[in-house]
């Protein structure tokens, strides 16, 4: 790999593959994402799986997933950091020549005695140095060394942070950490500063929880005389009490987000207020998202999450996506619902029909794909209807008798749409002297099997004339 021109713009996203996509990470992957988009730049994918033990394919294929439905692509493959661990000895080993790093030779035993120490002073636990200035000549017999860095240990270390400001970490408070373990396996620090420096990167995105590790890796760079990316650590994301995010509060994986029927450019929308803002823009586009993204304008503070918000968003774009886009994101979710996979086996082309058509009454009423679809279960369903208790008490209340009345109403009604449905109904309502609601209800509950609907003459007009009179009779015959 080789660095491109300075000018330009690439980030990456470099999640651990230890479980599924959340939303903290989904969140860092679109910040990323926007940035580079926003500048014409790329955004480059690496799986940091360096931790063997906890790393899955499972996981990584998870991550991938969630990525794709969130619609953040990445450009060229994804990078594996575990199998850069080559490079990453190469650089632990050119450190060595230069004098930055030095084998120590401390035993478990030696370093479990720098601990009770400490704790004893009521200092911070750190390394001590033993093996810094030492020749390795003198390193006891059958001790496999690690190699740790040489970390300055006068003056301080600083990063220009775009979102956290001047952050200025004295160096005595950090020690020379371990950069490769004593199997030969590369430490986090060292491979990520490698793999970013490899890869070009020149803004890191990423956590406020990052922010000591950008000092140790900050201090890799410089060793290396290398560039310092731009460095970008963003606040944490808190549940609507305040407290660190947790699954009751929503940290969840996003598989979860598309399982309960969210839209992916809803959920990009929510994300990118959580820290970030334009204004006081709440609702936006992606496209807009891209052109305004700017890294000043991120927050210090930690943003909170909101179900209630994210599902208002949600019903926003539910009812603002265009009826084929729709069906064709209700069409995707149907997999991952309750019930969906049978119901998606029954939808040929007449049933998308039905339901492109039912559409435009069936949106106005949901908040989230789940919601849409239960609202489209009338379509689906077979006769005789299944009915709730409260369809059940309005059939039962005289509905039998209304319907009963109804039924050559609608049956000879010559032009099969829901204006013709709606005048001959109001026509017979006028004569009859009745409300127009006393006919609504029981139609609604004949024709759906609920007491809510959309319109009850567009569920006349999207069950056709022949279905419609069929779930009727199923009530009103003998």
């Amino acid at each position: 790999m080789s660095s491109p021109n300075a000018s330009s713009v690439i980030t990456r996203f470099a999640p651990s593959p230890t479980g599924f996509l959340h939303i903290g990470g989904a969140r860092t992957a679109l910040f990323n994402w926007a940035y580079a988009r926003g500048r014409q730049g790329k955004m480059l994918l690496r799986i940091e799986d360096t931790d063997r033990e906890r790393s899955t394919e499972a996981a990584i294929v998870a991550i991938l997933d969630g990525l794709k439905w969130l619609g953040l692509t990445w450009d060229g493959e994804a990078v594996s950091q575990y199998a850069r661990a080559d490079r990453h000895r190469e650089v632990a080993n050119e450190l060595l020549k230069r004098g930055k790093a030095y084998y120590c030779y401390c035993t478990p035993q030696e370093l479990e005695a720098m601990r009770a120490k400490a704790e004893a002073e009521k200092r911070p636990i750190r390394y001590d140095g033993t093996w810094r200035d030492r020749d390795p000549s003198t390193a006891p017999a059958g001790v496999k060394p690690v190699i740790r860095f040489k970390a300055p240990q006068e003056g301080e270390t600083v990063i220009e942070d775009n979102a956290q400001g001047r952050v200025v970490i004295p160096n005595k408070d950090l020690d020379d950490l371990i950069i490769l373990r004593s199997d030969g396996n590369p430490t986090y620090n060292l491979s990520v500063v490698v793999d970013d420096h490899d890869m070009g990167i020149s803004h890191i995105i990423r956590g406020v929880d990052h922010l000591t590790n950008a000092a140790r890796q900050t201090q890799i760079y410089l060793a290396m005389g290398w560039q310092v990316p731009s460095m970008t650590h963003v606040p944490l994301i808190h549940g609507p009490d305040g407290a660190k995010l947790s699954k009751r509060h929503g940290a969840l994986g996003v598989e979860a987000y598309r399982a309960m029927g969210y839209l992916p450019a809803a959920l990009r929308n929510y994300l990118a207020r959580l820290g970030w803002s334009h204004g006081d823009e709440e609702i936006f586009t992606t496209e807009q998202l891209v052109e305004w993204f700017d890294l000043k304008a991120l927050g210090k503070s930690a943003s909170r999450f909101d179900f209630a918000k994210l599902e208002n968003l949600n019903g926003h774009y539910i009812r603002h996506t265009p009826d084929a886009e729709l069906l064709q994101h209700l069409l995707a979710f149907m997999p991952f619902a309750e019930g969906g996979p049978a119901l998606l086996a029954r939808t040929d082309d007449a049933m998308k029909s039905k339901l492109l058509k039912a559409m435009p009454g069936l949106k106005e009423r949901a908040k989230t794909l789940v919601e849409l679809l239960k609202g489209a279960a009338f379509l689906y369903a077979a006769r005789p209807l299944p009915m709730d208790d409260k369809a059940r008490q309005i059939v039962a209340d005289g509905g039998i008798a209304t319907l009963a009345a109804l039924t050559p109403v609608l049956a000879g009604t010559t032009e099969w749409t829901a204006p013709a449905l709606e005048a001959a109904v109001k026509a017979h309502a006028e004569q009859t002297g009745i409300k127009l609601g006393k006919f609504a209800q029981p139609l609604r509950a004949a024709l759906t099997g609920t007491s809510t609907s959309p319109g009850i003459f567009d569920v006349l007009d999207v069950l056709g004339r022949e279905e419609s009179l069929a779930r009727i009779a199923d009530l009103t015959k003998d």
